[in-house]
């Protein structure tokens, strides 16, 4: 995690973005870039029937003005400017005069070890999706997804969200230097879930093998059916442990058929109070 993009905009979540961004970067003594993002020209704001999750927007990118709150941020804290520095040491940079599109996350983003983005919400205030899709299915790098609460501290008390997945192995391997470091890891399967792919057990071992304080938990769906039962039982019980992190692959099923009949993803992305470390 030596290097972390920030792509910025003013939305409600950014201090906690930043925060959440900075922390990671005194832990891994990271380089820290952030650069202003707008709508593709044309979108216009629409709201996911199903999630209320907000799709886009028009309104233009003030990048003066998310700049100066990012430098202000980061020279508050006495994060020292850099960049140029090999290996990346604890610093930021602003090195884009104009703001960027949506796309260019997906695109650039390829060249970081994490994205830091804020998790979106139905209302004008709040981040935005595209942003989170263009990092999430064009960059193959993780993202870090801040709610607007600022975060005390991340990757502790860390919760994943096994179920068996392709998609969650390639998460677990990009979480791997938090999981280290954490003091503590629960690997999580809902019963009912996905019947395919290593069982719990197995994938906690594979943690520990690797030097993780990992432990296998196993819990009943109940009489909770809906598509976003896994989701909501996932929070409940990373709220119920106190964690600080989530790791939770995104979009093992389409995300097409998560806006017909719900899904894990959808509801954590609509309701998460911890950071989420997704990748797909």
């Amino acid at each position: 995690m030596k290097t972390i993009l920030i792509p910025t905009e003013d939305h409600d979540a950014m201090p906690a973005v930043l925060e959440g961004a900075r922390l990671i970067a005194r832990a891994f003594d990271s380089y820290m870039e952030g650069f202003a993002v707008r709508p593709s020209p044309g979108t216009y704001v629409t709201v996911e029937p199903v999630s209320s999750l907000a799709i886009s927007g028009v309104f233009e990118a003030d990048t003066a003005k998310v700049k100066a709150e990012f430098e202000k941020f980061m020279q508050g804290r006495n994060v020292p400017l850099g960049g140029t520095e090999v290996p990346a040491v604890y610093s930021y940079a602003w090195p884009r005069a104009e703001a960027m599109e949506d796309a260019f996350i997906g695109n650039y983003g390829r060249i970081f070890d994490l994205i830091v983005l804020g998790r979106p919400g139905s209302a004008p205030e709040n981040p935005r999706m595209p942003p989170l899709e263009a990092a999430l299915f064009d960059a193959g790098k993780p993202v870090l997804i801040v709610p607007k609460q600022t975060p005390a501290g991340i990757g502790r008390n860390v919760l994943i969200a096994w179920n068996g997945s392709t998609e969650q192995a390639h998460t677990n391997a990009f979480a791997m230097p938090f999981l280290r470091q954490a003091d503590k890891v629960t690997v999580l399967f809902v019963q009912g879930g996905s019947p395919d792919g290593p069982p719990v057990e197995e994938a906690a071992r594979h943690l520990r093998r690797n030097g993780v304080k990992a432990e296998a938990v196993s819990v009943k769906r109940g009489d909770r059916q809906s598509g976003e039962a896994i989701g909501e039982l996932t929070l409940e019980y990373a709220a119920s442990l106190g964690c600080d992190l989530v790791v939770k692959s995104a979009y093992t099923q389409s995300r097409l058929r998560q806006m017909i009949f719900g899904g894990a993803t959808r509801h954590i992305l609509a309701n998460a109070t911890v950071p989420v470390l997704m990748a797909h």
